[in-house]
């Protein structure tokens, strides 16, 4: 193999032109940051992403499950339930059965669970103006870019 004529091996000139390399650079920084910051709550990002989409789901939804609230954050369906579990041994929510179907379980934040939301929700709203803020007058331009990425792509893997 001649590893010489990188120019066969990659489509890019340079790691910085490659949009896949860039955005798995930026998101791994910025998972970095929110773990960091939320781990003084002692909450995930993952965590905190599910307990903060139980509470938005729940100001239009009368139930919401746990295939519900993997579809609004985008997440795996067995790594919701098992991210669900343990928040529920920590008291953040409850899982019951659905009364509509029994298989499903529906979802509620404990009390416990709001405020501690809350509280994240401060942490994670610093460190994403702390971390975007470079953007500065670009923030909607970049969110409108990330969401037509998203829409493309909506199919699940």
């Amino acid at each position: 193999m001649n590893v010489t004529n990188q120019n066969t091996v990659f489509q890019f000139q340079s790691p910085d032109d490659s949009p896949g390399f860039l955005l798995w650079q930026v998101s791994n920084l910025w998972q970095r940051k929110m773990n960091a910051g939320l781990n003084q709550l002692g909450l995930t990002h993952v965590q905190f992403v599910l307990l903060a989409g139980i509470i938005w789901l729940s100001q239009a939804e009368e139930t919401i499950t746990q295939a519900r609230l993997a579809a609004h954050a985008k997440t795996d369906i067995m790594m919701t339930s098992k991210v669900l579990r343990a928040l529920e041994k920590r008291g953040l929510i409850k899982r019951e059965t659905n009364s509509k179907d029994t298989r499903a379980k529906s979802l509620k934040i404990t009390p416990e669970g709001y405020e501690i939301t809350i509280s994240a929700t401060q942490i994670v709203d610093a460190i994403d103006r702390n971390f975007f803020g470079i953007l500065d007058n670009h923030i909607h331009e970049f969110n409108e870019h990330l969401v037509s990425i998203v829409n493309a792509n909506k199919t699940r893997v």
